[in-house]
């Protein structure tokens, strides 16, 4: 691990987040009385804030006790489960998305993997944004595509730098992945920055995969704009779930929606692509497919509400502790996702190399886990999860406190 985790700082290899999670937890101190408090961790359901709502639960219930959906599904998802997420989709795009354009996958995950698989061809690059979800680089570098990085700066509220964009996007460009609300930055993208982004995929001939996997799940003071809004300027491949916003990982089922109202992507022979990959891999269980249209329809609003108010909290708790210890900052308040990124300045410490180190060693002295910003491309920054109960955030916060005082390099 220790050779691995070297040659990822060098830029060779790619490990997981779960890589640097499990090292990193080899250095706790299991003589610490005190309980680990895990802020580098991506799911909120062990924690009794952070619940599935009674619908889902019933309708999955009423799934099998239906004895409709015990057999294997259509490759493309249940005609009812596509028709529940486009309908879902529309209410928020200018165009109506008809069944044909949903393919139902086994979570968010599945959907990366068969779009830049579909994609992929020799000579090909694609622009990701740095800092990325890992799976995106690593899936890219399996199906032989080159990754071309674009940054996202953090003290524009991490906007997409679209004169890089520019600069790397050539003839080879199969699609640039943009995620709103952003993984890990925690922004949320403005409509006249988005805009940008479609013009600018527009005049390079590109697709954008958008990522909205944390879509509505935002608390800022502007509201969520899906990417599809701009489908008719240049095609947009969707990719969404049921994971976040139900709390229901788990369970994975996620999507590709198609925003295309020219039907570029048909005529490119993508779609037909895409139904040929659905065809030979395996498909999400029929049991969770026959719940969808009843866990996307019933849901009440209160429901959504809560889990925000609870994410909001704990986000504006980590930005404010975070701005009150000298050796890390946030340069952005977070407006959504789960998460959000802090720079760690080194030169303030003693005896801490890089944020790997950091994280080790604040892990053996105070039972706090955080991710190293390698994990998603960037040196010398952290990914913190907010999503955790609230009354933690300051117990983990005193923790790092005190761990900076007891690191500050000394003043004469």
């Amino acid at each position: 691990m220790e050779s691995s985790l070297k040659n990822e700082k060098e830029g060779r290899v790619s490990v997981t987040n779960r890589d640097l999670i499990k090292k990193i937890s080899e250095n706790l101190n299991k003589n610490d009385a005190r309980s680990v408090i895990n802020l580098g961790n991506g799911d909120p359901t062990p924690y009794p804030s952070f619940q599935t709502t009674l619908v889902a639960e019933e309708a999955l219930l009423n799934s099998l006790h239906s004895n409709s959906f015990n057999g294997y599904p259509p490759p493309f998802g249940l005609p009812a489960a596509r028709r529940a997420i486009a309908k879902h989709l529309s209410g928020d795009l200018p165009h109506v998305l008809l069944e044909e354009d949903v393919f139902i996958t086994s979570g968010a995950s599945q959907a990366i993997e068969l779009l830049l698989t579909v994609l992929a061809r020799p000579g090909g690059n694609i622009l990701l944004p740095r800092p990325v979800f890992p799976l995106y680089k690593a899936r890219a570098e399996l199906v032989g595509l080159e990754v071309r990085e674009f940054d996202l700066l953090p003290y524009r509220d991490w906007e997409a730098d679209l004169d890089a964009v520019e600069a790397l996007a050539d003839d080879e460009t199969i699609a640039m992945v943009v995620i709103n609300p952003g993984y890990p930055t925690g922004n949320l993208f403005t409509l006249d920055h988005m805009q940008k982004i479609a013009e600018t995929a527009q005049r390079k001939g590109i697709i954008v995969i958008a990522d909205e996997v944390y879509r509505h799940i935002v608390f800022g003071n502007q509201e969520f704009i899906p990417m599809g809004i701009f489908g008719s300027l240049t095609p947009v491949l969707t990719v969404g779930s049921l994971s976040k916003r139900w709390l229901i990982p788990g369970w994975r089922l996620g999507w590709i929606a198609a925003s295309d109202p020219n039907r570029l992507l048909n005529k490119s022979g993508i779609i037909e692509s895409i139904q040929k990959y659905l065809c030979m891999t395996s498909s999400p269980a029929t049991l969770i497919q026959g719940a969808v249209a009843e866990i996307v329809e019933r849901t009440p609003t209160d429901f959504f509400d809560k889990t925000v108010k609870t994410i909001r909290e704990s986000a504006e708790k980590c930005y404010k502790l975070i701005n009150e210890i000298p050796c890390i900052t946030c340069p952005t308040k977070p407006q959504g996702c789960m998460f959000l990124m802090m720079k760690l300045k080194v030169d303030m410490l003693e005896g801490i190399e890089d944020e790997l180190d950091f994280c080790c060693k604040l892990a053996k002295e105070e039972s706090v886990i955080l991710l190293p910003g390698i994990g998603v491309g960037l040196k010398n920054w952290m990914r913190v999860t907010f999503a955790i109960e609230p009354s933690y955030i300051d117990d983990a916060f005193g923790r790092i406190k005190a761990f900076y005082l007891r690191h500050a390099k000394k003043t004469l």
